[in-house]
């Protein structure tokens, strides 16, 4: 396989923040308990205007000119979003456009999990045509929550985090993990807007465009299905967890996270892990963790980096590397 190295890196989070606090006064609870419950003390929120489309630009661009590249220079772009700019075109059209990118676009949606399946695609791609690839992982789930739903507002945020890989003498991926469980559909979804349920009015004045979620069912699935990516390819790569210096999950509940860490026998100190700020970013969760990350000199090369997420459907994969890109 081709060899890459992640030469860029970007993110774009919007201004507006919602804190703990005030989900808390609205919905007629403590705020120790929502923080407890999840982890987060604050997410951030689009504002009228902004969508996912303009997320993903800004954080695109941002890891372009850390490349030193620009769109003219990008074979293949992939967007990683389950909150589409429209149902058509593919979001990543927009962004096309946006960015002036040369090549070729194409939307990946598994939900949370996306940013991994995306990664493993672009990985795919530039092993059989060795150009750059711009990645980006971009979600808008505040627009998608049922403003009355408690359980899905306290979590989610909005996000966007981007990577530009370009060819490499040396194949840093050791192991990578991808599945897909597709009887848990029911644990999180939205119901109304496709062709299994065309919106209508009725639809909306029911709610049913807004994302549903058993939480429990969720927890169980992530934690059960992280755990095992987790394993089978540290298995595959023949590393042991000890010896896994970065984890960078998807940034989903502080809860799943430490218990996937536990039963794993990941090192809690090597978790990577902005949560307590940004909320569920969805796909934008892993890639901006690994911005912050890198930005501020964490990760350094020869170290391995673990990123693992899990999404709705249910979807989960994984990936090991030895970090091999540009320091910050």
């Amino acid at each position: 396989m081709t060899g890459f190295d992640i030469t860029g890196w970007g993110m774009s989070v919007p201004e507006r923040i919602v804190t703990s606090a005030e989900l808390a006064e609205r919905f007629g609870v403590d705020e120790h308990w929502v923080v407890s419950r999840c982890g987060i003390r604050e997410r951030r929120a689009v504002d009228p205007g902004q969508t996912t489309v303009s997320l993903a630009v800004e954080a695109g661009r941002r890891a372009l000119d850390k490349a030193g590249l620009t769109g003219a220079d990008i074979a293949h772009l992939i967007v990683a979003t389950a909150t589409p700019e429209q149902p058509s075109p593919a979001t990543s059209a927009f962004v096309h456009h946006e960015l002036g990118i040369a090549g070729s676009a194409h939307d990946v949606n598994s939900e949370c999990a996306g940013f991994v399946y995306g990664l493993v695609s672009a990985m795919a791609l530039i092993a059989i045509d060795p150009r750059p690839i711009l990645l980006i992982g971009s979600d808008t789930h505040t627009l998608t929550a049922n403003p009355a739903d408690r359980d899905l507002s306290i979590l989610v945020g909005d996000g966007a985090g981007a990577v530009v890989l370009q060819p490499g003498p040396e194949n840093r991926v050791k192991a990578w993990n991808l599945g897909a469980d597709g009887s848990c559909t029911g644990s999180l979804k939205v119901l109304a807007g496709g062709s299994r349920m065309p919106a209508t009015a009725q639809t909306v004045a029911a709610g049913l465009h807004y994302a549903q979620i058993n939480g429990n069912e969720i927890y169980l699935n992530a934690v059960r299905y992280t755990v095992r990516t987790v394993r089978e390819t540290l298995e595959s790569a023949k590393v042991d967890a000890a010896d896994v210096d970065h984890v960078v999950p998807h940034q989903a509940n502080i809860r799943i996270i430490n218990s996937i860490i536990s039963h794993t026998g990941l090192r809690p100190e090597a978790l990577i892990t902005n949560l307590e700020k940004y909320g569920n970013t969805a796909s934008g969760s892993i890639p901006i963790a690994l911005t912050e990350a890198l930005d501020a000199g964490r990760i350094k090369a020869g170290d391995k980096v673990l990123l693992a997420g899990f999404g709705a459907g249910m979807t989960w994969g994984s990936v090991l590397m030895e970090w091999g890109g540009t320091a910050a």
